[in-house]
């Protein structure tokens, strides 16, 4: 998979690329990652890439020549997906980390800034605009590395026992169940002695009820969902 990133911070992205199962992925070649510095594509000597909306407003917005001449100088690895990330896009999930991670060879992600970019951007070269959810960060950097994030660790060979992603969170469209580890009693709370019964059977039922009575209790939303897709 190639993540090519359009950043005004490519900086921004390298703690995090270094860390953990995304440094490891990046090593082996499972993932690639190439951060595009949006001033390079600037034609002033200021490297100026944003300007006044027409109409009157507050803010800036990011101009479309820079973003279109980052792109068309990016090789292309078909298929492959133009994503903006804006507050005004699909809200991001797990089926569509999925569908990213089986079906798409390039993932080119524009990070949005400061009012947000020309509509012109948004007509005529993205492909999808995604959000994290419905509140405003200050730049688009952050969901991008989530998508980075949440991607590569579904393409075969990030993490090790690739059976633990079937078993997560929205996998089966409810939540992931509680989990206990050692000690068996903590300042007098007990884990569920259920779960050291030995009994596959029982743990497999009891587990499963929780993530029932946890979706419904936390994701409302989810829960109505999974009852409609049981129909």
């Amino acid at each position: 998979m190639q993540f090519d990133i359009i950043t005004l911070f490519p900086d921004f992205f390298t703690s995090p690329l270094q860390s953990g199962l995304l440094a490891k992925a990046l090593e082996r070649d499972i993932a690639r990652v190439n951060l595009v510095n949006l001033r390079d594509f600037a034609h002033d000597k200021h490297r100026r890439v944003d300007d006044e909306p027409y109409g009157g407003g507050v803010g800036m917005l990011l101009k479309p020549e820079p973003i279109f001449e980052a792109i068309e100088s990016l090789e292309i690895l078909p298929p492959r997906e133009i994503v903006l990330m804006t507050p005004q896009g699909e809200p991001l999930n797990q089926a569509l980390l999925k569908t990213w991670a089986g079906s798409y060879q390039q993932l080119i992600l524009i990070c949005g800034h400061y009012e947000g970019v020309d509509e012109r951007v948004c007509e005529h070269l993205v492909t999808r605009e995604v959000s994290l959810g419905d509140f405003v960060l200050t730049c688009g950097e952050i969901p991008a590395l989530a998508i980075i994030n949440g991607v590569t660790r579904l393409l075969p060979g990030t993490v090790g026992k690739a059976e633990s992603l079937k078993l997560e969170s929205f996998e089966a469209g409810i939540l992931d169940y509680p989990q206990y580890t050692r000690p068996p009693v903590f300042r007098g709370w007990q884990v569920p002695p259920v779960l050291r019964s030995g009994n596959h059977q029982d743990i497999a039922d009891w587990r499963y009820q929780q993530q029932l009575e946890r979706t419904k209790e936390r994701r409302p939303d989810l829960w109505q969902k999974w009852l409609e897709e049981q129909d």
